[in-house]
């Protein structure tokens, strides 16, 4: 199936797409603070800029999009048009992730994953469950 939108708008929208901040993160992250946890955000210092950052716990969360870090669920379906450039770039993303958590981990930090379709009002309680047995009780 052809894009519905020309190559400029394509581009116009591709570009508006936020890493930070997305509607998945702050679903988890006003989720969590109401549960009384605190955290820090997008430490530059760290490999792959976790979203949230459990300092005195070394732990961090990554809240990934499907598409763009090629979740194997149907929010992830390669575009038709440009196939090989889009295998190129997300094959890409999923490499850059396996080593920054390999550097993470080197580093003494553990991490969780938690995938965009995993966060639905169905399963967010879920998903704050998996994640309060994944920082423990401190």
């Amino acid at each position: 199936m052809a894009d519905i939108f020309d190559k400029k708008k394509r581009s116009e929208i591709m570009s508006k797409i936020s890493g930070k901040n997305t509607k998945p993160e702050l679903i988890i992250r006003k989720a969590l603070f109401a549960e009384g946890y605190r955290y820090r955000l997008h430490r530059k210092d760290l490999p792959g800029n976790p979203d949230m950052v459990f300092p005195s716990r070394k732990k961090v969360i990554f809240i990934n999009g499907c598409f763009w870090h090629g979740h194997n669920c149907k929010k992830a379906a390669l575009p038709t048009t440009h196939r090989e450039f889009w295998e190129k770039k997300l094959n890409g993303n999923k490499e850059r992730d396996k080593r920054n958590l390999v550097k993470l981990k080197a580093m003494g930090w553990k991490n969780l994953v938690i995938w965009q379709c995993q966060i639905k009002k169905s399963t967010l309680e879920t998903q704050i469950d998996k994640i309060k047995a994944f920082l423990g009780n401190e």
